[in-house]
């Protein structure tokens, strides 16, 4: 993956498995699984960012290196256990991931 800016393939090699949630709802009130399904899906095509929650219950913010918007690539996952490989940033308290590969978590 060709990224638009210099720098960006210096972050950490990683694997996250966990589900994909709609930050506005994990955030202010723990929306999460199968049953939330409905409303992070309409939360995410309003425009409310998607993110990776793993396993461990840390969440990670996808980010758009390549200047499109990284809800595209999660949409067909959401409210779905996923398996994301990519490169780890942490700025700030922020954890984010620019993702390489996604698939369906086994």
């Amino acid at each position: 993956m060709a990224f638009a800016h210099e720098g960006h393939e210096h972050g950490k090699p990683v694997t996250v498995t966990g589900e994909v949630v709609d930050t506005g709802c994990y955030v202010s009130h723990d929306g999460k699984g199968a049953g939330h399904a409905a409303c992070a899906e309409t939360c995410a095509k309003n425009g409310i960012p998607l993110a990776i929650l793993d396993d461990a219950g840390k969440l990670y913010l996808p980010l758009g290196l390549d200047h499109k918007n990284p809800n595209t690539r999660l949409m067909p996952f959401v409210a779905k256990r996923v398996k994301i490989t990519g490169s780890e940033f942490d700025k700030g308290g922020l954890a984010s991931i620019a993702i390489r590969t996604i698939e369906p978590a086994q």
